[in-house]
């Protein structure tokens, strides 16, 4: 389906890393206040490296070398801070020594008080300069803080404080390493979840509609149950990464309360993230839930937990009061950092507040309109073209006598399919553009093809528009033009099906989606093959009589009706099978 200038603002589920880990490339500027990872894990206690300064004092200006050694790590922040108050905005700028392995940062609007990494690529030392301000501190210590992994890093580890010449004795200073908040205490299930209370005492929602998580592995089911102040949250659903459920505003990610199942080894890490824009989910501590429990079994992800309907002190956290669209996305995770969801997330078409009465209702992995869009393509260039152009081809002989309109039928039956693939592209190819708000750029060759479809359908019927008489020496010219033109917007828009059965707005089950669209192509291709034999055969029988070459049918008039009798055969039972393709196709995107 020429699913054209199409992008889905996708419902991402990958992991917001505000942190060294998350960020390969080093832009880590957002971790410049509290220097602590936000990937759901504990930092470790026990430092595995250490910071080194070239001396142990340093005036106003001065330049000082600062080494940070240890085993491999991949990432790091590096900054200075007065020693005395650590939580403090960086102070001084740095110099780089190698810019392939370390680059600058700017920090509370200082360029280059920050250092950190250029890629993950491993490392065991990293050394740059420290160039003290005119205003700096009496006392200053380093702070870094290193990834070697996701899930193991340290934060904010110290390097010895070096002072001014004349400064006073350095006294004790403040904590230097944020506090992490404990992960509460996670249970384990003991059964399944079951769906027979949905829209007696539960909020449910199902896909496919009236599944039952108890009984069906591939059920996936979402659901809320009131409790006094407290809602119980239950999400399940075929997955050997996450599932996340989100509340949204509005049908596109982001400023989004999100919550997050996420496997690691054989454990299920329940936690709330926040989603803000465009950007990856960030990872909270989990002190706003409780009552978390977990149960993996045969593919199949259960998770609960409990939230109060309203968390007036904890930031990020909506209130359950309100309506808001669900989103639920699952996907594959590593060491408990989740990655892109694996297909597009069930959403809701509506809002709901799930406080409210109970319901159970279904949701959709596409948008009404992304669906439209794709059935009317599918019409217009599986159906309508495919069947105009062997009217055109080869019916012209069979009703080249019967005139509808003052034309003959053939032509008018082409003229109207034609027209109706045109009319039909124009509707559905604005419809991606108004869910959408404008041009995707991330919907690969799609739409750019979808373009030149969209162009070429326009053109065809104006160049028709002036087509010369039929005697008319430009006649030739004008054939192989049309021809030409409307052949290649056939293939281009085979093309665009391809690629637009794979975007994340209109999802079609896999491999099944590819075996069907081959199988349309191949019995087009067949057909239009068996007719061409037929012709070829029909004018076999041709006899070339008198010098002047006159063909003449044998038996013309018996001939005549045994071809056009095996071409209306022939027709009805191509019809029959593309409309076969085309329901396949269009029940697809229902389910969807």
């Amino acid at each position: 389906m020429a699913v054209l200038g199409f992008s889905l603002g996708a419902f991402v589920f990958l992991l917001h890393v505000s942190s060294v880990a998350g960020y390969p490339n080093g832009k880590v500027a957002r971790s410049c206040h509290d220097m602590v990872p936000q990937h759901g894990h504990s930092p470790q206690a026990e430092p595995a490296h250490r910071i080194t300064v070239s001396q142990a004092t340093f005036t106003p200006g001065e330049q000082i070398r600062v080494t940070l050694s240890g085993r491999p790590f991949k990432g790091f922040l590096l900054e200075a801070r007065n020693a005395e108050d650590a939580s403090g905005p960086p102070v001084g700028s740095f110099t780089l020594s190698d810019s392939r392995v370390s680059q600058l940062l700017t920090c509370e609007d200082v360029q280059g008080s920050a250092v950190s990494h250029t890629s993950s690529s491993k490392k065991t030392e990293i050394g740059v300069y420290w160039r003290a301000p005119s205003s700096a501190p009496s006392h200053v210590q380093f702070f870094v803080t290193v990834v070697e992994k996701y899930k193991i890093y340290w934060v904010k580890v110290p390097s010895q404080i070096i002072s001014q010449p004349n400064a006073l004795p350095f006294t004790t200073p403040r904590a230097t390493v944020a506090p992490w908040s404990l992960t509460p205490l996670v249970s384990h299930l003991t059964k399944p979840f079951s769906a027979s209370s949905c829209e007696n005492k539960k909020f449910c929602i199902r896909n496919p509609l009236n599944c039952d998580p108890e009984k069906e592995h591939a059920c996936v089911f979402l659901s809320f149950t009131r409790d006094e102040q407290s809602v119980v949250v239950e999400m399940s659903g075929p997955s050997e990464g996450y599932l996340a459920l989100a509340f949204s505003h509005d049908q596109w990610m982001g400023d989004d309360d999100a919550y997050v199942c996420a496997r690691e080894e054989q454990m299920v890490h329940i936690r709330p993230s926040r989603l803000i824009g465009r950007h990856h989910p960030v990872m909270d501590a989990g002190g706003a839930l409780e009552d978390m429990a977990w149960r993996l079994v045969d593919g199949v992800m259960q998770c609960s937990f409990r939230r109060n309907i309203t968390l007036p002190g904890v930031k990020n956290r909506f209130d359950l009061n309100s309506s808001y669209y669900i989103f639920l996305a699952d996907g594959a995770a590593n060491d408990g950092r989740i990655s892109k969801h694996s297909q597009q997330p069930l959403i809701t078409q509506e809002k709901h507040n799930v406080t409210d009465y109970p319901k159970d209702i279904g949701g959709s992995r596409s948008s009404l309109l992304l669906k439209v869009h794709g059935a009317v393509m599918f019409v217009a260039w599986m159906t309508t073209v495919s069947v105009g152009v062997l009217i055109a081809r080869f019916f012209r002989p069979v009703w080249s006598k019967a005139f509808f309109f003052g034309e003959a039928a053939w032509f008018q039956m082409h003229r109207m399919l034609m027209i109706t693939t045109s009319v039909l592209t124009c509707i559905a190819f604005v419809m991606p553009f108004i869910y959408r708000g404008g041009w995707s750029w991330h919907a690969g060759y799609h739409p750019y093809l979808g373009c030149i479809v969209m162009t070429l359908a326009i053109l065809q019927p104006l160049l028709a528009a002036f087509r010369p008489h039929v005697h008319d020496p430009r006649r030739q010219i004008f054939n192989w033009t049309h021809w030409s033109v409307g052949t290649a917007a056939r293939i281009i828009a085979v093309a665009a099906m391809f690629l637009g059965m794979d975007l994340p707005g209109l999802t079609l089950p896999d491999p099944q989606k590819t075996y069907a669209m081959i199988g349309f192509v191949i019995w087009h291709i067949g057909t239009e093959v068996v007719l061409e034999i037929h012709a070829y055969r029909l004018s076999r029988k041709v006899e070339i009589l008198d010098d002047d070459r006159i063909q003449i049918l044998q038996s013309f008039t018996g001939a005549e009706a045994e071809g056009h009798a095996f071409k209306k055969a022939v027709l009805a039972v191509y019809i029959c099978g593309n409309m076969t393709f085309l329901i396949i196709f269009l029940s697809a995107i229902s389910h969807l």
